[in-house]
């Protein structure tokens, strides 16, 4: 019996054995190599504007973040007031049930379709830092990891960074659009990533703790990755939050598009 009832397109075909097979490191050597091209045909070029199509690209990774939150965060939310905690953060019991086996290909899938984020950046000519590069692709190279070796944490991992992305994308669409915003709002997506890389290391250690008991097998190969990707992801997110938010002087680079 499923734990939540899925809708019909959430019972479409099973795209695993595909994304089980594909290889994600071609995927980001291409997209590193595509960097390297790109910038170097736009270095005497003038900047595209683009601006329809950034606004269009934002807005459907806004409504996809946002669909994908809703049906993720009630999920896990109904997991975790019916069977607790543990059963969150191991997740292990629930990685076949049929709203998250779709929701988790379609998230994979929009690692690969986020890389175009920095299509923008290189054609707008806009700042390039490594944070951004770096963030995309190893979030890519972690999500192909945990989906083909169902790490239990994923579940958590996939969950918060569809809410994180819900608000950012919202915000690429409104700055895109020139729709006037908080000027706090890019300050708020920033401290929810960081919270996110607390809380995915809380729960990758609860879930190391907890591995020997039912339902809640993990490997120490599983959990060396998943803390060294958030422990590089905090320190690089605090350091771009204390350069563009609380260094006093001089302009800090913006990550966003």
């Amino acid at each position: 019996m499923e734990l939540i009832q899925p809708y019909n397109f959430e019972m479409s075909r099973d795209l695993r054995p595909f994304l089980e097979e594909y290889c994600s490191f071609l995927i980001v050597l291409v997209y590193l190599l595509l960097i390297i091209v790109g910038q170097t045909y736009m270095r005497r070029r003038k900047g595209f504007s683009l601006q329809r199509p950034l606004i269009v690209w934002s807005f459907f990774l806004a409504i996809f973040s946002i669909l994908g939150t809703l049906r993720m965060w009630k999920f896990m939310g109904t997991v975790l007031f019916t069977a607790g905690l543990k059963e969150t953060v191991c997740f292990s019991n629930y990685t076949e049930d049929t709203i998250v086996r779709f929701w988790s290909c379609l998230f994979l899938l929009s690692k690969i379709v986020e890389l175009g984020d920095t299509a923008f950046i290189i054609l707008r000519k806009r700042p390039l830092i490594f944070v951004h590069w770096y963030h995309h692709s190893t979030v890519l190279l972690y999500t192909s990891f945990g989906y083909k070796n169902k790490v239990p944490s994923g579940g958590w991992f996939m969950t918060m960074n569809l809410g994180v992305h819900s608000i950012m994308y919202t915000y690429y669409t409104m700055k895109a659009a020139k729709v006037k915003h908080p000027n706090i709002l890019p300050m708020i997506i920033t401290s929810l990533q960081i919270l996110q890389m607390v809380l995915g290391t809380i729960f990758g250690i609860l879930n190391y703790i907890w591995r020997q008991e039912k339902g809640c097998y993990t490997t120490t190969e599983h959990f060396f990755w998943s803390f060294m990707l958030y422990a590089t992801y905090f320190i690089l997110f605090a350091h771009f939050f204390h350069r563009a938010y609380l260094r006093p002087k001089g302009k800090a680079e913006s990550k966003s598009q």
